[in-house]
């Protein structure tokens, strides 16, 4: 059941004071991100590098991104209210889906076709001596904004006994994955960008520094298609993992007065916002009161089985014949 338990939480991934976090996580990678991009883009207009340009759009659309995700973070955390009964947990997804957006269009669109371009027509290098510094000291903040984040994630591994892998991949706190996936991408462009202005440097010929753009737009194409897909499932409506759902029923049956559940059905709000619905089977001798105890009862185990869980519909239904 441990294992089952801690399977359960990573599905959410969010946790007791994830909240908190999440947004000081985004604030310290917002507020690195502009910095960022301000040098870059003048590292950019005085080498004449597209890579460094690219780069520069690569940091201004993260600052969006974070902005969006902000955004997500506070609106989602509204209380219920009598036209939004089940809260706002949801709009959280709906920003985090429009920052990956930013991310295409403000970062990957134009670093493709910036690329593209100097690899046609080719462009004229000044000093590189000002964009080395600018992109030593980006990997530096880069760096601290992806150890804050990892910091994080390491604790909510810890504490859910989860691997990391398999945290980023069901956790429904998509703000942390946008950060560590952006931060990430970030130091992997910081690397194409110093590759391709070295060798268009040492060769004199700016088809790597075209090339180097190009390869960063496609990797912030990738980072924004997994958080769409992500965002966009959640946003529809996605499902506990079956594992999870197995616990639940678990917990369910366990019952005295329950004899099997006939259907169940959980929906994902939020990372600590699940709501759980399901047909149950009582005992045909149990009274009234001894149902709703029941329901009471069985309301408790499930939310001790799988912590995130907010909300519990039950509904005592006979078996089909």
């Amino acid at each position: 059941m441990s294992e089952q338990r801690a399977a359960a939480d990573s599905g959410q991934g969010g946790g007791q004071g994830g909240g908190g976090e999440s947004v000081t996580t985004v604030v310290v990678a917002g507020l690195c991100n502009l910095g960022i991009a301000l040098a870059k883009a003048v590292a950019g207009a005085v080498s004449g590098s597209s890579a460094m340009l690219s780069e520069a759009a690569h940091s201004f659309a993260d600052t969006v991104t974070e902005v969006l995700l902000f955004l997500s973070l506070k609106l989602s955390a509204r209380p219920a209210d009598g036209k939004h009964p089940l809260g706002y947990g949801r709009e959280r997804y709906l920003w985090a889906l429009l920052a990956s957006f930013a991310t295409f269009v403000g970062g990957a669109v134009f670093s493709v076709h910036d690329g593209i371009h100097t690899l046609r027509h080719g462009e004229e290098l000044g000093s590189p001596t000002l964009s080395y510094l600018i992109l030593a000291v980006a990997f530096v903040l880069e760096s601290v904004s992806l150890a804050r984040t990892v910091r994080q994630l390491r604790g909510e591994t810890r504490r859910l006994r989860v691997g990391g892998y398999r945290y980023l991949r069901h956790t429904s706190d998509t703000a942390v994955k946008a950060v560590f996936l952006e931060d990430s991408a970030a130091l992997v462009g910081l690397l194409l960008a110093f590759g391709g202005l070295l060798g268009a440097q040492l060769t004199g010929d700016a088809l790597w520094d075209g090339l180097a753009s190009v390869l960063i737009g496609a990797l912030l194409a990738w980072v924004a298609y997994v958080l769409a897909r992500d965002n966009a499932s959640l946003l529809i409506g996605r499902s506990l993992p079956e594992r999870d759902e197995r616990t639940i029923t678990e917990a369910l049956t366990a019952q005295p007065r329950v004899v099997r559940v006939l259907d169940l059905v959980t929906s994902v709000h939020g990372p600590d916002d699940v709501l759980v619905a399901a047909k149950v089977d009582f005992a045909d001798l149990a009274t009234a009161a001894e149902v709703e105890a029941a329901c009471d009862q069985a309301e408790r185990a499930v939310r001790r089985a799988v912590p995130a869980v907010t909300r519990v519909y039950l509904d005592p239904t006979p078996p089909r014949p």
